[in-house]
């Protein structure tokens, strides 16, 4: 049953093309939603699809690209969004 999630990622995730290559990973494992840029330097990663794949997204998250130094990751659970792709922003 696909369900959603909210991550909030902490680190140098700002011009590291972060939420691109979040959309790349996402979109390869199916999930839609978006990746934006907060204005406290952080990214939010709203995320919908199965939960296994969500799981595969989370740990991406945990890393992220090569050039990106994450600290944290929070995830909460969000309300369910029938949308019909994942984008930046």
């Amino acid at each position: 049953m696909p369900t959603a999630r909210r991550f909030t990622i902490k680190g140098r995730v700002q011009g590291v093309f972060f939420r691109d290559s979040t959309r790349r990973v996402a979109e390869s494992l199916g999930i839609t939603g978006h990746a934006i840029n907060l204005s406290d330097g952080n990214v939010e990663v709203f995320a919908c699809g199965k939960p296994a794949a969500l799981k595969e997204l989370a740990r991406w998250l945990d890393d992220g690209p090569p050039m990106a130094e994450v600290i944290e990751v929070t995830e909460q659970p969000a309300d369910w969004q029938d949308l019909d792709r994942f984008r930046t922003g």
